[in-house]
């Protein structure tokens, strides 16, 4: 069977879409830094009856191109390779969602095409740093997440349940990936959250302290955003909890309309 791929910037990016009917919204999900679209398996299952779903796996990430120039990786490219997935699916609009990394790529999606966005999902994410301390920190920890993936290989990934049924080609481009992607450079994408002028769900497992506090800040943030709090959930909530998770979106996009 044919593995989808679609290129973008010169870039082959591995891609899923799920489409079961015209009359349904399209939902765009993307994973989080060192996952794949494997970790949205339950979803896709799960949410077939209220709309159509695209994944995809991130460059440097899964079954997408590595390249080896570091400036193939940024939040601008990942950003572009979005708007190119839902091109070339033929959708205009959509409610734009991710776990993590993938909730800050839906974030910067809509600082920079927010016409395109019919609704918001931010799963167990944060929306950067408004600090340049509290970036560099961040930075600095992506920083050691490379090295040590340049330095141990795949052995270097983590242990959270959204990484361990991930399978990726190469340790070096997900340490690229850390470097262009995972660091921030600014504070652009928290200083437009009051902006944000659609449905917004912001969604946490009670276990993943490091984004209960984030996610808090989002929902005061981002007028007539809408928290939900997954009981027994770590930071994979979509995993943890597959039927609670779902029943939440579902819930939500019926909102939506």
């Amino acid at each position: 069977m044919p593995v989808p791929m679609m290129t973008n910037a010169a870039v082959d990016i591995y891609y899923e879409y799920h489409h079961h009917d015209d009359a349904l919204p399209v939902i765009l999900l993307s994973h989080g830094y060192s996952a794949t679209a494997k970790m949205w398996q339950a979803q896709i299952a799960g949410l077939q009856q209220v709309a159509n779903i695209i994944v995809w796996d991130m460059r440097g990430h899964g079954r997408s191109a590595s390249p080896d120039d570091q400036a193939q990786y940024s939040e601008a490219l990942t950003v572009s390779d979005m708007r190119a997935l839902l091109a070339i699916c033929g959708v205009k609009k959509a409610i734009i969602g991710g776990l993590s990394l993938g909730g800050y790529m839906a974030l910067a999606f809509h600082y920079v095409h927010p016409e395109m966005c019919q609704a918001l999902m931010l799963f167990d994410t944060g929306p950067g740093y408004k600090s340049e301390a509290g970036r560099e920190g961040w930075n600095r920890t992506a920083e050691a997440r490379a090295v040590d993936l340049e330095t141990r290989g795949l052995a270097a990934l983590g242990t959270g349940a959204e990484v361990q049924i991930a399978e990726h080609k190469t340790a070096t481009g997900l340490a690229r990936a850390a470097r262009g992607m995972l660091a921030q450079k600014d504070d652009r994408i928290i200083q437009s959250l009051p902006g944000i002028a659609v449905p917004t769900l912001v969604l946490v497992g009670d276990r993943d302290e490091p984004f209960l506090v984030p996610t808090d800040y989002i929902v005061a943030k981002v007028p007539g955003a809408h928290k939900v709090v997954i009981k027994d959930a770590g930071h994979a909530s979509n995993i943890d909890q597959p039927a609670a998770f779902n029943a939440a979106v579902v819930s939500f996009v019926k909102s939506v309309g």
